[in-house]
């Protein structure tokens, strides 16, 4: 019998990192370390390590956890930073950066990054700026394979839901519908899909670069 995949989880308390661990529930074939800036409640079942720790112990965390793939699920809202970018970009950008650098210095092989669709580092908006910056960035830090996800509205449990967002989450499978062609990867995507194409891509071998936009993060969460 092969030894599980042992997955590094950097957001672990978030949406898509609460979403993963519950999806590892009961699979003998990956293991979960989260890291995470405080303890957590875990769902039921779950059988993994939680390293808590600050932000500038999460380097050694990473390198505790000998992991095989660093999954990045972290991420901010304008909201949360206070409307201030040099504090959304702390979260967003220089955490992720630190985080898949101190991956690349032990030895972890693959890199498995949610970003946002349309990210673009020339665009206008904010948020996607940053989130195309950072793609670039970390596909100059060296790690073997680096898998970036772009979902669109992710639909899930959330702690909190503002208006907007309550709205969004009622609409999107109509809205869904409409979106064809060049727009289908502005689909929403639920989370516990997200969680399953993470796993189905801890097991792709071949390097380099890869960009997964909604289509693609649905193929890839069927061989999960």
């Amino acid at each position: 019998m092969s030894e599980p995949t042992r997955i590094a989880l950097v957001g672990a308390t978030g949406l898509i990192g609460m979403s993963l661990i519950r999806f590892a529930v009961g699979r003998s074939d990956i293991r979960i370390v989260g890291i995470a800036r405080r303890e957590a409640k875990l769902p039921p079942g779950a059988r993994m390590e939680l390293l808590v720790a600050p932000t500038e112990g999460w380097s050694d965390a990473i390198a505790a956890a000998r992991a095989d793939v660093l999954v990045c699920a972290l991420g901010t809202t304008w909201r949360k930073a206070g409307k201030d970018e040099a504090a959304f970009r702390s979260v967003d950008q220089d955490l992720v950066l630190a985080c898949a650098k101190a991956a690349k210095d032990c030895g972890v092989r693959q890199m498995i990054a949610v970003s946002s669709v349309g990210a673009d580092p020339f665009s206008k908006n904010f948020y996607l700026k940053v989130k195309g910056e950072v793609e670039q960035q970390l596909g100059k830090i060296g790690l073997t394979r680096l898998d970036i996800l772009r979902p669109g509205l992710l639909r899930g449990p959330r702690e909190e839901l503002r208006p907007a967002e309550k709205l969004g989450m009622v609409v999107s499978p109509l809205l869904d519908l409409l979106m064809q062609g060049k727009y289908a990867k502005y689909r929403s995507i639920r989370t516990d899909v997200m969680a399953r194409a993470i796993v189905g891509l801890t097991r792709e071998k071949m390097a380099g670069r890869f960009v997964f936009e909604h289509d693609l993060i649905l193929r890839a969460a069927s061989r999960a």
